[in-house]
């Protein structure tokens, strides 16, 4: 997170706990979903926040984000290219975006460690029993993690890659530029 981030912008915020987790660092953040449901009981919880119901891909933001993070969102977005540029471009010069989201195993080593993210989940959801939110899912993942990382290498140039456990992968991208002090 840069040091002097002030805005940020969660991306498929569902249940609004990653914009929760931001504001704790951030002063204005804003969460953005297209389920109106899982929104309305965000916005009931949590009034810091600006809540939009909308859609990432067309919604007329005024200004870009120091901070722009989706955690299981990607998946929903069939056109990678197309969302990886708007991400970026909605990322403030100096920012970054960052994205935790599912893919589809295609190799040996991914159902290796798919296999390990299984025994993981049901260990976790054993131990600290079961949540399951309310926002839509998409199984299995349209992409392979093959397709996520090419495409993510073309749109980011100087992106960082790492392969999860539990069916997941991060992406990392700094935005070349400096990154302003005031709110947007």
């Amino acid at each position: 997170m840069p040091g002097h981030a002030c805005t940020a912008l969660d991306v498929g915020t569902g249940n609004g706990l990653l914009a929760v987790d931001l504001r704790q660092k951030v002063p204005a953040v804003t969460g953005i979903d297209r389920e109106e449901t899982v929104l309305e009981s965000a916005r009931q919880e949590h009034d810091d926040i600006d809540w939009v119901l909308g859609d990432v891909m067309e919604y007329p933001f005024t200004g870009t984000f120091d901070v722009v993070a989706s955690v299981a969102t990607l998946h929903h977005m069939l056109d990678l290219h197309a969302t990886l540029r708007r991400l970026a471009e909605l990322t403030s010069p100096g920012g970054v975006l960052v994205i935790v989201g599912l893919a589809r195993p295609t190799r040996p080593a991914d159902f290796a460690l798919d296999l390990v993210g299984v025994v993981q989940h049901r260990w976790l959801s054993w131990r600290r029993n079961y949540w399951e939110h309310s926002a839509p899912t998409v199984w299995p993942p349209p992409h392979s993690y093959a397709e996520v990382r090419r495409c993510a290498a073309a749109q980011l140039p100087g992106m960082y890659w790492r392969k999860l456990p539990m069916f997941r992968y991060a992406l990392t991208w700094h935005k070349p530029g400096t990154l302003a002090t005031s709110f947007k």
